[in-house]
């Protein structure tokens, strides 16, 4: 099934993998000396998670490890990300190395090169340690420290192994849906904490960063945010102003720190009202903007805004915007086909983002870190027929060739996500994956769309 033009060809050497997160994953959640995270405690909550589930189990990837990069290399994939626990090596966030966490991803980065994958390593794909959380977590700036430190216990363990590394994934998600909606753990609904949680969050990076690039082995490093094309819904003032301020809060404000050393001087403005920044201390940005190898990019939907007369009041039992200082701007669907997340399918804004990166900002090699869709999968007759969700790959895919055709250095290609699995604050009930997961029997079966993705990697394309 094909939706868009024939003969788009890559560039030799475009990397085809998929990706994963620990917490989403792995399961074994009380095994070998892991200590609780962040989610651990939110799950517990109720009615944090739509469906009542946990990660006590997920995709049980910590004892099933060896069957899923199986199914990686089946698929013809030559590259896998995958987030290290750090509850699994820290289980305290800081003191005490636990041997036998270093040991699994021993194990599993050896399992990768066996099979002629290269790891890709994301150090925190948002499962803090719950014992760091209960001291302010990321509002806390003591955090970023131990953050740099767990990041030196994994390159020394894996680095002569490993070459790529993220330090953060969507710090975006972490601060704001974490510290101002509350929908992610650890359910705090602060707009000051939730600013002060991104400068920390960055700080953690731009520490990380440094740790990796002087260790004794060879480090490329990178950062993930999750990027989103703003447009106005219409040309009236208000319109336009609302989609600077939901791009500068979504996008600029974490990239202008890491690629130019400093904060968006509107949104600094914007945020005025809310707070005055006195956690940035000196020095702050200069570590934050410390050398980066490469960019990621994760990119699932686009936003047509428009602005409101009056801020919005959240009624009962309704959040509070994650965009701090945005009350009065509200996201407008495209009128087109959604996901099963309600989010509008917008390829030619993966094209436009990428663009801009490389308009606006210092050229840097991109990974499309994470894109995907997640659809009402169903097994029937042991197959997904997962149509939708090739159109949404070929599309994609399609669009980063546009890029490249317009001078855009992209490297590669990571599918969200490998395996069904645990989709955060939506528990079990959305599925991601180029592999359905049956959660009861733990049966992995490749969809349609897993079939038809291996076909992209082996022509390096649309064939």
């Amino acid at each position: 099934m094909s939706t868009v033009g024939t003969g788009r060809r890559f560039p030799q050497g475009f990397v085809w993998g998929a990706a994963t997160a620990a917490f989403q994953i792995e399961g074994a959640s009380t095994e070998d000396g892991r200590g609780r995270s962040i989610w651990d405690t939110l799950c517990e909550r109720p009615g944090a998670i739509l469906d009542g589930s946990d990660g006590t189990v997920a995709c049980d990837h910590y004892h099933r490890w060896p069957a899923d990069l199986d199914l990686l290399r089946s698929l013809g994939l030559s590259a896998y990300r995958f987030s290290i626990s750090w509850p699994r090596i820290k289980p305290q966030g800081n003191g005490v190395i636990e041997e036998r966490g270093l040991e699994f991803y021993d194990r599993l980065v050896d399992g990768m090169l066996e099979r002629g994958i290269e790891p890709y390593a994301t150090l925190y794909h948002w499962d803090l340690p719950q014992a760091l959380e209960d001291k302010g977590g990321w509002t806390n700036r003591d955090t970023a420290y131990r953050f740099a430190e767990y990041a030196a216990v994994v390159q020394h363990r894996l680095g002569d192994r490993v070459r790529k590394w993220a330090t953060m994934n969507e710090p975006w998600c972490s601060a704001f849906l974490g510290y101002a909606s509350g929908e992610h753990a650890p359910g705090i609904t602060d707009p000051v904490a939730a600013v002060t949680a991104s400068h920390h969050l960055l700080l953690a990076h731009g520490l990380a960063a440094e740790v990796l690039h002087g260790g004794r082995r060879p480090a490329e490093v990178g950062i993930v945010p999750n990027l989103y094309r703003v447009t106005p819904q219409t040309g009236t003032e208000r319109d336009v102003e609302a989609a600077r301020r939901m791009d500068g809060m979504q996008n600029r404000w974490f990239l202008d720190p890491v690629l130019k050393g400093e904060y968006p001087a509107d949104v600094v403005a914007d945020l005025a009202h809310i707070t005055d920044l006195s956690f940035v201390k000196d020095g702050d940005l200069g570590t934050i903007s410390a050398r980066l190898d490469w960019l990621g990019v994760n990119y699932y939907s686009s936003w047509i805004v428009r602005g409101l007369d009056a801020p919005r009041v959240p009624g009962p039992g309704e959040r509070p915007t994650p965009w701090v200082g945005t009350d009065d701007v509200e996201i407008v669907p495209n009128g087109e086909q959604t996901t099963h997340m309600g989010w509008d399918i917008e390829p030619s804004g993966l094209t436009d983002t990428l663009v801009r990166l490389s308009q606006d900002y210092q050229p840097l090699p991109i990974y499309i870190t994470e894109n995907g869709s997640a659809w009402d999968d169903v097994l029937e007759d042991g197959a997904v027929h997962d149509h939708p969700r090739i159109d949404y790959l070929e599309q994609h895919v399609a669009a980063i060739h546009d890029a490249i055709d317009r001078g855009v250095d992209v490297r590669g290609y990571f599918a969200w996500s490998l395996l069904d699995n645990f989709e955060w604050a939506f528990g079990y009930t959305r599925r991601f994956g180029l592999v359905h997961v049956d959660y009861g029997t733990q049966e992995r079966v490749v969809k349609a769309s897993g079939r038809h993705y291996a076909a992209i990697a082996a022509e390096n394309g649309l064939a």
